[in-house]
């Protein structure tokens, strides 16, 4: 009973003083910089994305390829996907850009198809744009 009443008692007192305690250190530090919890944090700026001829190195075997220029104005849906304009097995040849991979021909249990797979379609899922953006911690990767 003793015990029962001590913790109630601290509860009571630790939620009581606690929003005192925090008001002046309500702020989250992060890899983002300091922001208070209860308001926006600030927008970061928008980085310019890198176009290269030939595309991008790539870190490890079966990575997936960068995308080497601006998607900006790129969408895929549910119903279209813009970067089927320049690298479906249709366009490619013409566009002189690289075609999708045989993987994405194929569903879950290996079966090939004749478009790509609804599980392949959402391009930018594993292929990313890339910017020259400094590292926000060291990396040796």
């Amino acid at each position: 009973m003793k015990k029962a009443l001590l913790v109630t008692i601290i509860g009571a007192f630790m939620l009581l003083h606690a929003p005192l305690a925090l008001s002046d250190e309500m702020k989250v530090a992060s890899l983002r910089g300091d922001h208070e919890l209860d308001k926006d944090a600030k927008a970061i700026d928008k980085k310019k994305q890198l176009k290269v001829e030939g595309g991008f190195k790539r870190s490890w075997d079966l990575q997936p390829p960068g995308i080497p220029h601006d998607i900006s104005k790129d969408s895929i849906t549910i119903t279209g996907n813009t970067c089927m304009r320049c690298h479906s097995k249709e366009n490619f040849e013409k566009e002189k850009a690289p075609a999708i991979g045989e993987s994405h021909y194929k569903n879950r249990d290996g079966k090939v198809l004749d478009k790509p797979s609804s599980r392949r379609w959402f391009c930018n899922q594993c292929h990313v744009p890339q910017v020259d953006a400094k590292p926000l911690i060291e990396n040796t990767f």
